[in-house]
């Protein structure tokens, strides 16, 4: 069987395999594509434009039978489109499996890919998934042909005999020379010079005529993967990195687990003995709505130029942000009209939290703790839970958790309930009250959190509110706010109560929805429930009804089984108060104020009602 060890890699393997040795091997194709020129017949000629002749040559002898054309696959430059030539060369390889000098503690030298894979084990991965990808390509992977035979690029400063192959002797000095001669003309200045007068430079001149300045070049993945020591330890010297590459994290797409996180693990442990990155994240591709690729020609991209001056860089921010980056990541005009809707969202209550602290300062009017009332304290205690939950989704560069999260927290924690609740004690209480302040104190501290959250991905927006909020100076040097520990007894608590609030909710929706009140407001609750949830609701005392945001609220004794809970909604037959809204048998009593109930006249004229738990 005719085989070609110089042509094919199947080939070369084989005969190696059976004996044939490297000098045994025919290799008359040069690195110009021309057979070399003492080749018989065809020395001199390009391999293309050979073949007719070397056709020809076989009919003249009588050993060619028959020859036509067929189409098949064919090796091709990605870039220009053209056949390329596959032939065997001399090369340049970093073994993996022969010791490496590089010492680690008292160790003796190892293995570039034991070292390596050693590395990957003290490596964190985000996602996790990346450790295995990384490890399987390293624990399987040949030596690594650092060459390219390309005319750019970063030259190697080698020569070799022209015999023999050999590098010339002093190599190392060479290699000096060139650095010398590359600061101080750039790349050029190395190619530009010839061999006699670099060889001179080390007092080789006589060996010009038996060297020849190697033409290659270290392929580029060589190239980025030494950025831990070229750029680390090199533009950014005196930032700590002297000692070795310190990055936090190397960050890229997917496909960079056999590119620069490859590339950069094994020089930086051929060089230091261990990886240059503490961790890796790994992030998916943009595509559109079905998941194809975006493309120019299928008319399928978001231009984010575009987007940027139609909605703004913030909503593209929020949208990577709120995107699952492991995978791939969708994105058109629909899913961006979405992200849009979340975003008002999230603005919309800051700009409710921050309307009802501007007449705050926490220096003067804060509460303590202990005297707040019963639901800020909850809505405190949560918020410090969910402080604990965000940063923990932080800690591992989990960012879409942190928006959903973020976008529940403002719907139903604030906007569905503790504003909710709120809203009658902030706009119906005296402005300096206890009653008034104990809210003020949690909502300030809520924003001043929140503000902090939200950074990360909507850094306009919390620059911006950070400004109205009396930040002096920008919000990203700072820290995460200090809420306090949550109260898990405080938060069972208040967390029932909101269950069965939102119980009581549905039957006022449907006297609501038969017209019989207009508001919850309007409408009377008589609860009964079970031993424990009744316990619950008794200890609100005459509060119960603002946490409902009804009238009236009142619980039958009588407790019903376990889990059972019976609602009945009233329409209050009362006269409504035209300052806050409540359905009072009192409104009018006051001659001087006819319009208001008892409540109102003593917020804005006596000592103000009591409030104690909401």
């Amino acid at each position: 069987m005719h085989s070609s060890p110089a042509y094919g890699i199947e080939d070369f393997n084989s005969c190696v395999a059976h004996g044939v040795g490297y000098d045994d091997i025919l290799n008359p194709v040069q690195g110009n594509g021309a057979y070399a020129a003492d080749f018989p017949l065809f020395g001199g000629e390009h391999i293309w434009k050979a073949v007719p002749h070397i056709i020809g040559k076989l009919e003249e002898a009588g050993r060619l039978m028959t020859t036509e054309n067929i189409v098949h696959s064919y090796p091709h430059c990605w870039r220009h489109k053209t056949p390329v030539i596959y032939r065997a060369a001399a090369q340049w390889f970093i073994r993996m499996d022969e010791g490496v000098g590089v010492f680690t503690g008292d160790k003796a030298p190892d293995t570039l890919r034991n070292m390596a894979l050693a590395a990957i084990e003290e490596t964190s991965f985000y996602p996790e998934n990346g450790k295995t990808r990384l490890r399987d390509m390293i624990a399987g992977r040949p030596d690594w042909c650092i060459s390219r035979q390309r005319s750019w690029g970063v030259p190697l400063p080698l020569f070799l005999h022209m015999d023999s192959g050999e590098l010339h002797p002093k190599t190392m000095e060479i290699l000096d020379v060139a650095a010398e001669m590359v600061e101080a003309g750039g790349i050029e200045a190395w190619s530009k010079a010839s061999t006699e007068e670099i060889l001179a430079k080390v007092g080789a001149a006589g060996d010009a005529p038996q060297y020849t300045k190697s033409t290659d070049i270290p392929e580029v993945w060589f190239d980025s993967g030494t950025t831990h020591t070229t750029v680390l330890k090199g533009s950014h010297a005196g930032a700590g990195h002297e000692n070795g590459p310190e990055a936090d994290l190397y960050l890229e797409g997917h496909d960079q687990h056999r590119g620069w996180f490859h590339s950069s693990l094994l020089t930086a442990c051929a060089m230091y003995g261990r990886a240059p990155y503490r961790g890796l994240l790994t992030h998916g591709f943009t595509v559109d709505s079905q998941g194809r690729k975006m493309s120019k020609s299928m008319g399928n991209g978001v231009d984010p130029q575009e987007t940027s001056k139609k909605l703004g860089a913030e909503i593209i921010r929020l949208w990577v942000a709120a995107s699952d980056y492991s995978g791939d990541i969708a994105g058109d005009d629909k899913i961006l009209a979405r992200v849009v809707d979340s975003y008002r969202r999230i603005r919309n209550t800051l700009r409710f939290l921050l309307a009802n602290v501007s007449d705050f300062d926490p220096a003067k009017d804060a509460v303590p703790l202990a005297e707040m009332l019963e639901v800020d304290r909850y809505a405190l205690s949560r918020a410090a839970q969910f402080r604990a939950e965000v940063l923990a989704h932080y800690e591992v560069y989990e960012f879409h958790p942190v928006v959903a999260k973020l976008q529940v927290y403002c719907s139903e924690d604030l906007g569905a309930f503790y504003l909710d609740v709120l809203k009658d004690r902030l706009y119906t209480t005296a402005p300096k009250s206890l009653a008034r302040r104990s809210a003020q104190t949690v909502l300030w501290n809520i924003t001043h959190a929140m503000l902090r959250w939200m950074a990360p991905f909507l850094s306009f927006t919390a620059e911006e509110a950070g400004k109205i909020f009396g930040n002096s100076q920008s919000i990203f040097p700072e820290e995460y706010a200090e809420i306090g520990g949550p109260d898990e007894a405080l938060l069972a608590k208040w967390n029932r109560i909101r269950e069965i609030r939102d119980v009581a909710n549905k039957f006022i929706e449907e006297v609501r929805a038969e017209g019989k009140v207009g508001s919850s407001l309007q409408a009377n609750l008589t609860l009964r429930a079970n031993a424990k949830d009744l316990a619950l609701l008794q200890s609100l005392g005459d509060d119960l009804k603002f946490v409902f945001i009804t009238s009236g609220a009142t619980l039958d004794p009588a407790p019903l089984p376990e889990h059972e809970l019976s609602v009945t909604v009233d329409a209050s037959a009362d006269t409504k108060c035209e300052r806050c809204w409540h359905w009072r048998p009192e409104v009018g009593s006051d001659p001087a104020h006819p319009g208001l109930c008892g409540r109102c006249v003593s917020n804005l004229f006596g000592a103000g009602e009591a409030r104690v738990h909401a």
